[in-house]
């Protein structure tokens, strides 16, 4: 007898995790190592979040909560949503889980059945199709090309869209590529969307106060509120906050969803950890002034990697509206050998050169969907990314 499920062999393991293991144990083994793979924020957790934390447990604020939030967190939330959205939501249209990821996770387990379709632009975040497999249905990849700022246009939505479609998994601004939709971009897609009301929207809004350049973030039950109703709006605090170990996500969408995606947790997980969860109502409720003087600092690295890619013959990298992820494509790459005669086949090949020759680690484009490209977060220092974009460049120019 198998022990193993047969629906584990339909997923991977997560490859932006398997990077990061695999620069760290490197490191550990003595390796001069530059880990670009990781999607987390090297700020420290802002200091009144972190007193927040404190504030509760020495409160005695330690117990078991409701298991999808505890009421002051889902009411910072449904405030947020007002504030920041203009969308009106009551705290039982409100789930709290431990990360975004366990949101979009329990949503899709709450409604996927065999056979079912999710629609996922691609480059996408490695996750979204592994678990729309795990849940029983079926992802279909619709692609988002370099010619288009790796941005879905509305044909290439309509015609991923079937009858069997349930769901469409929407990321603005995007991992790994930080493209930010605007306003008519956005309304492009939604206009397709109204015209197949069997087609619920997910949409995973993690980066959205890190957008740059006077880019305005918006979100698709905010640019068509006819969309209201079949739309779960996916946030979190791990991103703008700095706050990725203490593993908050929240959402909010129709009651009959919540309440569904609640059944789901109360048999996995059950509440997410309580002092976090006090954490997050500061980070919601309070001083926001920090978020623009952190975004300051990823503007002037992502302009210092995008200025260094882009000096390499072969490659190409866009400058992103947000996030802290640039996705340089290598097409100008592919073919060329190193001196130790390895021959760069595709962007798996060269992420995997580039480690061992240089130590810089990286996530190859096959993991989010599109090739040949690589992803580089620059969520790290500037004289790590300085010395990181040197070792590329000397990498690349060696390649024959």
């Amino acid at each position: 007898m198998n022990l193993l499920s047969a629906t584990l062999s339909r997923v991977k393991p997560s490859p932006t995790i398997a990077v990061t293991t695999q620069a760290a144990e490197l490191k550990a083994a003595g390796r001069d190592i530059i880990g670009l793979g990781a999607g987390e924020p090297d700020f420290d957790t802002p200091q009144n979040i972190k007193d927040a934390a404190i504030a509760a447990i020495n409160a005695g604020k330690t117990k078991y909560t409701a298991v999808d939030g505890i009421p002051e967190l889902k009411q910072a939330i449904c405030a947020k949503f007002k504030r920041d959205n203009g969308l009106d939501y009551t705290p039982a249209q409100v789930s709290v889980g431990t990360g975004g990821k366990q949101i979009l996770y329990n949503a899709l387990m709450a409604t996927m059945n065999p056979g079912e379709e999710v629609v996922i632009p691609a480059p996408y975040w490695v996750s979204y199709p592994d678990m729309v497999l795990l849940a029983g249905g079926e992802p279909v990849i619709a692609p988002a090309t370099l010619e288009n700022n790796f941005k879905l246009t509305p044909e290439a939505l309509e015609a991923a869209i079937t009858p069997k479609t349930k769901w469409f998994i929407f990321n603005s601004p995007s991992n790994p590529t930080g493209a930010g939709y605007t306003r008519a971009e956005l309304k492009g897609l939604t206009d397709v969307l109204m015209r197949h009301p069997h087609v619920w929207v997910m949409t995973d809004d993690m980066y959205e106060h890190l957008a740059y350049d006077g880019f305005e973030f918006c979100t698709p039950a905010e640019v068509e509120p006819a969309l209201y109703d079949r739309t779960l709006t996916v946030n979190g605090v791990s991103k703008a906050y700095a706050m990725t170990g203490w593993r908050i996500g929240y959402a909010a969408g129709p009651q009959e969803l919540i309440g569904a995606m609640r059944k789901v947790q109360s048999q996995s997980t059950s509440n997410p950890c309580t002092i976090s969860q006090w954490a997050a109502v500061e980070a919601l409720n309070g001083t926001q002034d920090y978020i623009a003087s952190n975004n300051e600092m990823f503007v002037r690295r992502r302009n210092l990697v995008v200025e260094a890619l882009n000096a390499i013959d072969g490659v190409t990298c866009p400058t992103p509206e947000g996030a802290f992820y640039v996705y340089p494509s290598i097409t100008g790459l592919i073919g060329k050998t190193t001196p130790d005669g390895v021959e760069i086949i595709n962007d798996e090949v060269f992420a995997t050169a580039l480690l061992n020759d240089t130590g810089v680690a990286v996530v190859f484009g096959a993991a989010f969907g599109l090739s040949p490209n690589f992803r580089v977060s620059y969520a790290t220092s500037d004289a790590a990314l300085t010395e990181a974009c040197r070792r590329i460049q000397d990498f690349c120019a060696k390649l024959t």
